[in-house]
Protein backbone atom coordinates (compact mmCIF):
# COMPACT_ATOMS: atom_id res chain seq x y z
CA UNK A 1 0.00 0.00 0.00
CA UNK A 2 1.39 3.28 -0.71
CA UNK A 3 2.03 5.36 2.04
CA UNK A 4 0.73 8.74 0.15
CA UNK A 5 -2.67 9.11 -1.43
CA UNK A 6 -0.05 10.95 -4.21
CA UNK A 7 2.95 9.66 -5.31
CA UNK A 8 5.46 11.91 -6.87
CA UNK A 9 6.46 8.49 -9.09
CA UNK A 10 2.81 8.56 -10.37
CA UNK A 11 4.36 11.96 -12.13
CA UNK A 12 6.65 10.08 -14.45
CA UNK A 13 3.57 8.06 -15.71
CA UNK A 14 1.50 11.31 -16.64
CA UNK A 15 2.32 9.79 -20.57
CA UNK A 16 0.80 6.68 -19.76
CA UNK A 17 -2.81 7.90 -19.47
CA UNK A 18 -3.32 7.07 -23.55
CA UNK A 19 -3.21 3.19 -22.79
CA UNK A 20 -6.24 2.97 -22.28
CA UNK A 21 -7.64 5.40 -24.61
CA UNK A 22 -5.01 5.95 -27.37
CA UNK A 23 -7.28 8.48 -29.73
CA UNK A 24 -8.25 10.61 -26.76
CA UNK A 25 -4.80 10.53 -25.26
CA UNK A 26 -3.15 11.64 -28.44
CA UNK A 27 -5.32 14.24 -28.78
CA UNK A 28 -5.18 15.43 -25.65
CA UNK A 29 -1.42 15.24 -25.65
CA UNK A 30 -1.42 17.56 -28.80
CA UNK A 31 -3.04 20.57 -27.83
CA UNK A 32 -1.69 20.31 -24.30
CA UNK A 33 2.04 20.24 -26.02
CA UNK A 34 0.52 22.93 -28.74
CA UNK A 35 -0.48 24.88 -26.01
CA UNK A 36 2.81 25.37 -24.07
CA UNK A 37 4.27 25.98 -27.51
CA UNK A 38 5.45 29.89 -27.78
CA UNK A 39 3.12 32.33 -29.12
CA UNK A 40 1.04 35.83 -28.32
CA UNK A 41 2.95 34.57 -24.64
CA UNK A 42 6.54 33.03 -23.85
CA UNK A 43 6.93 29.78 -22.37
CA UNK A 44 8.24 31.23 -18.89
CA UNK A 45 5.00 32.80 -18.86
CA UNK A 46 2.50 30.00 -19.79
CA UNK A 47 4.75 28.20 -16.77
CA UNK A 48 4.39 30.89 -14.28
CA UNK A 49 0.26 30.36 -15.21
CA UNK A 50 0.65 27.08 -15.32
CA UNK A 51 1.81 27.09 -11.90
CA UNK A 52 -0.47 29.59 -10.38
CA UNK A 53 -3.59 27.54 -11.80
CA UNK A 54 -2.40 24.12 -9.97
CA UNK A 55 -2.79 25.44 -7.04
CA UNK A 56 -5.82 27.04 -7.95
CA UNK A 57 -7.11 23.30 -8.68
CA UNK A 58 -4.54 22.25 -5.60
CA UNK A 59 -2.73 19.34 -8.05
CA UNK A 60 0.48 18.57 -6.35
CA UNK A 61 1.90 16.64 -9.67
CA UNK A 62 1.09 20.01 -11.46
CA UNK A 63 2.61 22.40 -8.53
CA UNK A 64 5.98 19.62 -8.69
CA UNK A 65 5.82 19.63 -12.59
CA UNK A 66 5.00 23.95 -13.37
CA UNK A 67 7.66 24.18 -10.10
CA UNK A 68 10.36 22.33 -11.68
CA UNK A 69 9.36 24.18 -15.18
CA UNK A 70 9.51 27.43 -13.89
CA UNK A 71 12.75 27.14 -12.52
CA UNK A 72 14.48 25.55 -15.69
CA UNK A 73 12.72 28.97 -17.35
CA UNK A 74 14.39 31.47 -14.82
CA UNK A 75 11.23 32.61 -12.84
CA UNK A 76 12.89 33.10 -9.44
CA UNK A 77 11.42 32.05 -5.41
CA UNK A 78 9.77 35.43 -5.48
CA UNK A 79 8.20 35.35 -8.58
CA UNK A 80 6.48 31.91 -7.71
CA UNK A 81 5.22 33.09 -4.58
CA UNK A 82 3.40 36.60 -5.94
CA UNK A 83 1.81 34.12 -8.57
CA UNK A 84 0.38 31.80 -5.55
CA UNK A 85 -0.65 35.47 -3.90
CA UNK A 86 -2.15 35.63 -7.20
CA UNK A 87 -4.23 32.46 -6.79
CA UNK A 88 -5.23 32.93 -3.44
CA UNK A 89 -6.73 36.60 -3.97
CA UNK A 90 -8.87 35.74 -7.08
CA UNK A 91 -10.00 32.51 -5.26
CA UNK A 92 -10.70 34.43 -2.27
CA UNK A 93 -12.55 37.38 -4.47
CA UNK A 94 -14.45 34.65 -6.35
CA UNK A 95 -15.55 33.88 -2.72
CA UNK A 96 -16.53 36.96 -0.72
CA UNK A 97 -18.13 38.05 -4.49
CA UNK A 98 -20.84 35.43 -4.29
CA UNK A 99 -21.88 36.83 -0.92
CA UNK A 100 -23.89 39.08 -2.64
CA UNK A 101 -25.55 36.01 -3.61
CA UNK A 102 -26.12 35.64 0.21
CA UNK A 103 -26.73 39.19 0.49
CA UNK A 104 -29.56 39.36 -2.54
CA UNK A 105 -31.00 36.20 -0.54
CA UNK A 106 -31.09 37.87 2.08
CA UNK A 107 -32.46 41.06 1.32
CA UNK A 108 -35.40 39.22 -0.85
CA UNK A 109 -36.30 36.43 2.21
CA UNK A 110 -36.84 38.95 5.00
CA UNK A 111 -38.69 41.55 2.49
Amino acid sequence: MKSTYYNREDLKKFGDISKFQKKLGDKFFDYYNSVFEEGALTSREKSLIALAVSHAVQCPYCIDSYTSSCLSKGVDEEQMMEAVHVTAAIQSGASLVHGVQMMDQVNEKLM
